[in-house]
C-alpha cells in the first residue's frame, strides 16, 4: 500500500516553510514534485481577481454587441491560456524557469533581449494590479465612512505592496499555499458579490446593444488575448518546472489552461451584463475600474468585497513579481533571486504611487501598456513555441548556462525575427488613448488599411501578426538548426557507446 505521507503532494504541504533559494539554476529530481492537477491552484488564484468584472466594459468599450463581445471574450481568454499551456509544457521539460528555457531558442546571451522585454512587462503588470487593489481599498473604505483620501491610499499601498513582496521574496512554497487560500476566499466570495448585484442586470437594455464592425470585433478579442493569457506566456514554464519530468503534457496543457481560464470566462459573462446594463457603470469602470463596482453593493459587503478585491489582485500580483525577478536575473543582473524580487517590488511601489496619486487616464494608459508590450511578447512566444514543437528531447541542463554549448551565445536567426515581428506588429497597432504611443500604426496606410483613423486602426491585428511571424517564421527557418543540435546529442551518446 503507498504511504499517502510521504507522496510528493502531500511533502510539498507540510514541509516548513522557508526562502526559496532556487534562481535561474535547474530544479533536482529530489525537488521536483507534485501532478499537472496541482498547476490549477495558482492559474486559477492569480485570474480569479475582480478586475475580471472590469473586462466586460472594457471589451465593450469596443463598440460591439453583448454576444460580439462575449464570443470575442472567450476565444481571447482560451486561447491565449492555451498558449501558457504549451509553454508550461517546456518548464517540466527543463525544470528551469522560462526566461533560461528561451534560451533554447535564443542562444544564452542572445536571451537576454526578450529577458529585458519580458521582465518590463511583468513588472508594469504587477504595479497594475498592486495599484488597482490600493484604489478599490481607498473607495470601500470611502463609502464606509473610514477615510478613503491620501492617507486611507497611503496605508492601503503600504499593505498590499508589503503582501506581494513577502511573496514574491520568499517563493515558490509560500505562492503555492497563498494561491490554494486566495482561491477558496476569492471563489466564495466572488459568487455572493455575483448573488447581491444580480437584479442591476437588464436583460432587454443588454441585448439591444448594437453590433459592431469585425475590426471592432478582431480589436476587441486582440484585447482579450493581451489581458490575459499573452500576460503570462513569459512567466507559464516558472511553477510546471517544479513537476516531474514524467509529467503527462496534456495534463500540464489541460490544468493550466483550465485553471487559467474558468474564472476569467464566468467573471466577463457577468461583468458584460453589468456593464451592458448601465451606461454610468461602464464610464465609471474606465476611471477606476475595481472601485466602481462597489457603487451597486449594499454597505455590508463592502468590507468583504474589499478582501475578495485585494486578495484576488494580490494573487495576480504575487506571481507576477516572482517570475520578474527571474526575468530580472535571466536578463544578466546576478544577485541572489529574493533580492532580485526586492528591486522588482521597489519599482512596483514607485509605479503604484504614479497611478494612484499623479495619473488622470487609468484605461488609456493601460491599453497602451497592453498593446505595446503584447507585440514583442507576442513574438517571442511564437518563435518559442515554434521551437519547442520542432524539439524531440529534453533539454540540456548544462548547455542552457553555456555560451559554448549546442544552444548557442547569439544566434542571429531569432533575434532579427523578433526584430522584424515586432515592428511589422507594432506598424499596425494604434493607442490614441496614450498620446506618447502615437508614433505606432505606421503600416496602416501602406497596406491599404486606412491610416491610424481608418477602420483598422484599433484592430490590434499587429499582436496577431507579431506571433504568427515568430511561429511561422521559426518553423521556416530554425528548423535546421534544432536537427543540428538533436544530431550532435545523437552522434556524442553513440560516441559513448
Amino acid at each position: 500500500m503507498a504511504d499517502s505521507a510521504g507522496s510528493p503532494d502531500n511533502r510539498s504541504t507540510t514541509r516548513q516553510l522557508q526562502v526559496e533559494t532556487h534562481g535561474l539554476d535547474v530544479i533536482g529530481d529530489a525537488e521536483r514534485k507534485g501532478t499537472p492537477r496541482t498547476l490549477f491552484w495558482p492559474w486559477f488564484g492569480a485570474n480569479v481577481s475582480v478586475l475580471g468584472l472590469s473586462y466586460g466594459a472594457f471589451v465593450l468599450g469596443f463598440g460591439i454587441s453583448f454576444w460580439q463581445a462575449l464570443v470575442a471574450g472567450v476565444i481571447g481568454i482560451v486561447f491565449s491560456f492555451l498558449l501558457c499551456g504549451f509553454v508550461a509544457v517546456a518548464g517540466k521539460r527543463g525544470s528551469a524557469p522560462t526566461m533560461v528555457l528561451s534560451r533554447a531558442a535564443y542562444g544564452v546571451r542572445g536571451n537576454r533581449l526578450p529577458s529585458v522585454v519580458s521582465w518590463v512587462l511583468t513588472v508594469g503588470w504587477e504595479t497594475v494590479l498592486c495599484a488597482l487593489a490600493t484604489l478599490a481599498t481607498a473607495t470601500v473604505f470611502g463609502r464606509l465612512g473610514w477615510g478613503g483620501g491620501t492617507q486611507t491610499q497611503v496605508i492601503a499601498l503600504v499593505v498590499v505592496a508589503g503582501l506581494t513582496v513577502v511573496g514574491g521574496v520568499m517563493g515558490f512554497d509560500l505562492i503555492m499555499r497563498l494561491q490554494t487560500v486566495i482561491t477558496v476566499v476569492t471563489g466564495v466570495l466572488t459568487v455572493v458579490y455575483v448573488a447581491l448585484v444580480a437584479d442591476h442586470i437588464h436583460w432587454s437594455t443588454v441585448s439591444a446593444l448594437p453590433a459592431g464592425s469585425a475590426q471592432e470585433f478582431i480589436g476587441a478579442l486582440v484585447f482579450m488575448m493581451t489581458g490575459f493569457g499573452l500576460g503570462w506566456v513569459n512567466a507559464a514554464a516558472d511553477y510546471s518546472r517544479y513537476l516531474p519530468r514524467t509529467s503527462s503534457s496534456r495534463g500540464v496543457v489541460g490544468w493550466t489552461t483550465f485553471g487559467a481560464s474558468v474564472a476569467p470566462l464566468l467573471l466577463l459573462v457577468f461583468g458584460l451584463l453589468l456593464a451592458g446594463s448601465s451606461t454610468k457603470l461602464n464610464d465609471a469602470v474606465a476611471a477606476d475600474p475595481i472601485g466602481a463596482l462597489t457603487t451597486i453593493l449594499p454597505t455590508w459587503f463592502l468590507v468583504p468585497f474589499a478582501v475578495v478585491a485585494v486578495l484576488g489582485l494580490v494573487g495576480g500580483a504575487v506571481l507576477d513579481i516572482y517570475s520578474s525577478g527571474l526575468a530580472l536575473l535571466s536578463a544578466g543582473l546576478r544577485i541572489p533571486r529574493p533580492m532580485a524580487a526586492l528591486v522588482d517590488g521597489v519599482l512596483m511601489i514607485a509605479g503604484s504611487v504614479y497611478i494612484v496619486f499623479l495619473a488622470d487616464d487609468f484605461l488609456g494608459q493601460f491599453m497602451g501598456f497592453l498593446t505595446t508590450l503584447g507585440v514583442p511578447i507576442a513574438a517571442w512566444c511564437g518563435i518559442l513555441l515554434a521551437d519547442l514543437s520542432l524539439r524531440r528531447r529534453d533539454y540540456d541542463e548544462n548547455d542552457l548556462y553555456r555560451p559554448s554549448g549546442r544552444y548557442g551565445d547569439v544566434p542571429p536567426t531569432p533575434l532579427i525575427l523578433t526584430v522584424l515581428a515586432t515592428a511589422l506588429g507594432w506598424g499596425l497597432v494604434t493607442n490614441s488613448a496614450a498620446s506618447w504611443l502615437d508614433w505606432q500604426g505606421y503600416l496602416l496606410a501602406p497596406f491599404g488599411l486606412g491610416g491610424t483613423s481608418g477602420a483598422w486602426a484599433y484592430a490590434n491585428l499587429g499582436v496577431l501578426a507579431a506571433l504568427a511571424v515568430g511561429f511561422l517564421g521559426t518553423l521556416a527557418l530554425g528548423r535546421g538548426r534544432v536537427r543540428a543540435q538533436e544530431d550532435a546529442v545523437s552522434r556524442a551518446q553513440e560516441d559513448a557507446v
